[in-house]
């Protein structure tokens, strides 16, 4: 199990709410885990599935913002 809180920041959009919530719907397909805050994402599941969605949520977002930031905190920890 890997676990992980991510934040994403589009820069120089209108909508930014827009990016990271259609960048969000992206993961669906990756069957992790996804509770959404209000700063930040925790997703979790498999190291494959995590690894994937994080490449996956990037890819979406750069696609809709030329300029974006995202912020990850990574961890295998059970507790």
């Amino acid at each position: 199990m890997l676990s992980c809180e991510v934040s994403l920041y589009p820069m120089e959009v209108a909508d930014s709410d827009q990016v990271i919530n259609q960048a969000l719907a992206s993961l669906q397909r990756h069957g992790v885990t996804c509770e959404v805050g209000t700063m930040s994402t925790y997703i979790s599941g498999s190291p494959e599935q995590v690894w994937e969605s994080l490449k996956t949520l990037y890819d979406a977002a750069s696609t809709k913002a030329k300029e974006l930031s995202m912020v990850v905190t990574i961890s295998n920890s059970s507790k």
